[in-house]
């Protein structure tokens, strides 16, 4: 947890963040914000648990968001099933999170088939694991 914390203070110190990311600043509060959040609760917690501080911590960061929100899925302009996205920030960015020990392909399939539904470009996993918060970003390249 400690090693968490000093990472992303020595990222904070030194600025290192690459200028060619999608929503840079964007993204760096909500895994900062996830960061804050495993921080504070430690690991072993349900993925609803997780989900509930999260938005606490994006509403203490002023953070716009959407929980939960409703993703109908189409076929020939008909809705053949709904999917509910953990989280949409700002309109812009999907942020799911999991529980579990590894990302698997289940995982990106999943956030992509929703940035691909709602037209949108980016997607974050967001991984509360017993070693800390993974990440990883997930870019939908047919909208761009």
């Amino acid at each position: 947890m400690m090693a968490n914390i000093r990472m992303l203070e020595i990222m904070i110190e030194r600025k290192v963040r690459r200028s060619d990311l999608l929503y840079e600043e964007l993204s760096f509060e909500i895994v900062g914000a996830a960061f804050s959040v495993f921080n504070k609760l430690g690991s072993g917690h349900r993925e609803k648990t997780y989900q509930q501080a999260l938005a606490e911590e994006l509403k203490i960061r002023g953070i716009k968001f959407k929980e939960q929100f409703y993703c109908p899925v189409k076929y020939n302009g008909k809705i053949v099933g709904k999917n509910y996205l953990d989280f949409l920030v700002e309109n812009s960015v999907i942020v799911e999170l999991k529980c579990e020990k590894y990302f698997s392909g289940a995982h990106i399939k999943q956030i992509l088939d929703y940035l691909v539904s709602e037209d949108l470009q980016l997607g974050i996993i967001l991984n509360f694991t017993s070693e800390g918060v993974k990440q990883k970003r997930i870019l939908n390249i047919k909208n761009k």
